[in-house]
């Protein structure tokens, strides 16, 4: 994957353009098309001999076959596709279903289906119609195979995926590797490879605010096109203080960043390097999939789902998450050169990550004990790793979730057991390796 501050704003909506199910459709439906269309200009090259063994009433009973099959195929996926993704929202949360809307397996065995239709439906017409010479039957027969081979395989493929379509377990596992992929981003480059902006900090004189476009949320960042567009031909840059990262909402003439040192025209070029969407998203906002991740515990411990295994599994899910990826912040091969110095971006706190995972699941899982119990060996664990801000979250956390269980626990039995599980989790954190070796 393309580190986030590599990526440029035109291929941003690229990449997102092909995450769309109508665009793979599309494709596929103008690549049968243009499949059909093509045979009329190589029936010149069929040996006479070979094309006079095939005649169109061998392919037309297969090509209707599959052009009647397909549309109703097509019609039973796309109800699949949209029960499953209906499931997903109800038991997970709706911003779970925008990651399952972006599954490729989904995409591409439905474009293969639309397709078989549009090339079957197409020969046919061509048949009709009288385009086709003698010797197209031969490539349609050649072609038409070659579509039912790959119709069998999505199908296989399509019978597999539609196991776990829709599943908590499917969803969690598309959120947590979502989730993961932006925090290792993140964990490489902290602050996109540009300057942090800290409470130190200090303004130029003459600074200026520049103002948001439109309400939403800040989706996006062009760091290479910003580094660009506050730089002069003659090499000198201008600077950029971020006020807020990716994630963050904003209001239509709300101030998004400070700017010194450039031109009406370079402010004006810097403002369209900001993406302002509706919804978050994942490219650059490392806080999001683990936000995501507390909404679906906080579902499960509704009243209407009372699932709380899911979420003592969501817990062991953040837990592994934000433990790898303080580990993978203190690997030696984190570039620590800064490749944007007058670019300045607010620093993510641990805190807030952890606060994004936790927060939800310690408020409505405080009176159950099961989940109380698994949430404070989940903190306990993460207070001995390796990165100091997450050590020193993971306990305040920790603090914070014991006193919503005090408040919610319904007996005093209950309580006894999360103060002494709290205090053996403190034991084993202060407890030295010689010491539990009895030396």
């Amino acid at each position: 994957m393309l580190d986030s501050h590599l990526l440029s704003k035109p291929l941003l909506i690229a990449r997102r353009l092909l995450r769309r199910l109508w665009v793979r459709v599309s494709g596929m439906a103008v690549l049968a098309l243009v499949t059909a269309l093509a045979t009329l200009l190589l029936e010149g090259y069929i040996p006479v001999k070979v094309s006079e063994r095939f005649k169109p009433e061998t392919v037309m009973p297969v090509l209707t076959i599959l052009a009647s099959g397909m549309l109703a195929v097509s019609t039973f996926s796309l109800n699949v596709m949209v029960s499953a993704h209906r499931a997903a929202s109800a038991q997970a949360t709706p911003r779970a279903q925008r990651l399952l809307l972006e599954d490729t397996t989904t995409q591409t065995v439905l474009a293969t289906f639309i397709g078989a239709f549009v090339y079957a439906l197409s020969a046919i017409i061509l048949f009709k119609s009288h385009a086709y010479a003698d010797g197209a039957t031969v490539i349609v027969l050649g072609v038409t195979v070659f579509v039912v081979v790959l119709v069998i395989l999505a199908i296989l493929r399509w019978i597999e995926h539609l196991s776990g379509l829709g599943s908590i377990d499917a969803t969690l596992r598309s959120v947590e590797d979502a989730a993961k992929t932006s925090l290792f981003q993140f964990a490489k480059t902290p602050n996109f490879r540009a300057s942090a902006l800290s409470d130190d900090t200090i303004l130029p004189d003459g600074a200026v605010p520049l103002l948001a476009s439109s309400c939403g949320h800040l989706q996006f960042i062009d760091l290479p096109r910003l580094n660009a567009c506050i730089t002069d031909e003659s090499g000198r840059a201008g600077q950029v203080y971020l006020r807020q990262r990716p994630g963050a909402f904003v209001l239509d003439g709300m101030p998004i960043a400070d700017v010194a040192g450039l031109t009406p025209a370079q402010i004006e070029a810097v403002g369209a390097c900001f993406v302002i969407g509706d919804t978050r998203t994942f490219e650059q906002d490392a806080s999001f999939g683990l936000k995501v991740i507390g909404e679906v515990a906080s579902r499960a411990l509704s009243p209407g789902i009372n699932d709380p295994g899911t979420a003592i599994d969501v817990i062991g899910r953040a837990e592994r998450l934000l433990w790898n990826w303080a580990h993978k912040c203190t690997e030696e091969d984190v570039p620590q050169d800064i490749i944007y110095p007058t670019i300045f971006v607010p620093e993510l706190q641990a805190s807030e990550l952890l606060h994004c995972a936790f927060a939800a699941v310690s408020r409505d899982g405080a009176g159950q004990i099961e989940v109380a119990l698994r949430l404070q060996e989940a903190l306990s664990n993460l207070s001995k790793s390796p990165l100091d801000a997450l050590t020193d979250a993971a306990k305040t956390q920790s603090r914070k979730a014991q006193a919503y269980a005090d408040a919610a626990l319904p007996i005093d039995a209950d309580r006894d057991t999360l103060r002494r599980a709290i205090e053996v989790c403190a034991l084993s954190h202060n407890q030295k390796p010689h010491d539990a070796d009895g030396g």
